[in-house]
């Protein structure tokens, strides 16, 4: 007689990443690697390089961050691997498809053939195989809009990123037009969640904009989950110019009501010759003033990556030299989720 085993896996607990960009790549490469069950939600505001080409060219929103997210949860052996490879190769020759991703370009196609992106980013998951579940923060074409303190406005997050003005000058306002509705996916996903992880990335290309989304901070506010934050290494010229870690902490806790239990910052040496370079873009190390009286716990410690990052010669977008490391920023989020647990 056979015997059937009718004892149930263990729950995993579930882990949301919010932001965009390189930061939550790099997030997500490291947690992919731990017993959890990792949802990333992603910023859909931008308008930079190839996105702007989806955008405009294909009328489809923009699919960067997205591309990034299945790259880092996808499996890295055999031939998925090389998938993975095929989907951040950026072409640096050809007219009209320079500097371009085959991710981007692929995303772009299959959303021709099955008739939505929403299906495209389901379809694609299968083929990468990814260890997670990737969702758009809302499907709502949206652009990302700041005023800035002489009372300057710009209407277009890539000039946000790449300021064309005085990069010095503080933001007073950000907002989203049109309002941004937000995927009922990524508001369930939020309300469930053991652990949300906010950042790191951009304050106000990657992260922000996600906040600005209608029923997101709410999600966020009435979820249980453990709220962690992730300060970033370094200033953004254009964006976060002189704020320091208390100013990063405050500026995301004015969008979500204060919501932040938990603020994880680097305090190992980063490498002299990337802090060159930036000085140049002048861009500084963010300085730690996080106050012993905070009502948040700090955690701490050496938390990024000695490697100097190089870029596709084809990509003409400004992009980070040094970046956490993400074996080491996972372990800080793994203690807390197990201290929270």
């Amino acid at each position: 007689m056979k015997t059937i085993n009718t004892q149930k896996k263990p729950k995993l607990p579930k882990v949301v990443c919010i932001g965009g960009g390189t930061g939550t790549f790099v997030t997500l490469k490291g947690l992919k690697n731990h017993p959890v069950s990792l949802t990333a939600i992603v910023t859909m505001s931008d308008s930079g390089g190839s996105n702007k080409r989806i955008r405009d060219e294909f009328g489809l929103l923009p699919t960067s961050d997205i591309r990034q997210c299945f790259v880092a949860l996808s499996d890295e052996n055999g031939g998925v691997g090389l998938m993975r490879k095929l989907f951040m190769y950026r072409f640096d020759k050809g007219q009209g498809i320079k500097g371009m991703t085959f991710g981007n370009l692929f995303m772009a196609a299959l959303t021709d053939i099955v008739g939505s992106q929403k299906e495209a980013i389901k379809q694609t998951r299968k083929v990468l195989k990814i260890k997670g579940t990737i969702l758009p923060v809302s499907y709502t074409s949206t652009h990302l809009f700041a005023e800035y303190e002489d009372g300057s406005v710009v209407t277009e997050e890539h000039f946000i990123d790449e300021p064309q003005h005085d990069g010095t000058l503080k933001i007073t306002k950000i907002w989203l037009s049109p309002e941004a509705e937000a995927n009922p996916d990524a508001m369930k996903a939020i309300v469930e969640a053991d652990i949300i992880v906010l950042g790191p990335g951009d304050l106000y290309t990657s992260l922000i904009p996600n906040l600005l989304v209608k029923g997101i901070p709410e999600a966020i506010q009435k979820s249980k989950a453990k709220k962690v934050f992730v300060v970033n290494l370094m200033t953004k010229y254009g964006q976060t110019y002189g704020l320091t870690a208390t100013d990063h902490v405050n500026t995301v806790n004015a969008h979500i009501g204060n919501s932040i239990d938990t603020v994880i910052i680097n305090t190992g040496q980063l490498p002299q010759e990337a802090l060159r370079e930036y000085e140049k873009s002048h861009e500084f190390p963010v300085v730690n003033d996080l106050p012993n009286s905070a009502s948040y716990t700090i955690i701490t410690g050496d938390i990024a990556s000695n490697d100097i990052v190089t870029k596709s010669s084809a990509d003409v977008l400004v992009r980070s030299l040094i970046r956490h490391d993400s074996e080491k920023l996972a372990e800080k989020i793994m203690d807390t989720l197990r201290m929270s647990l």
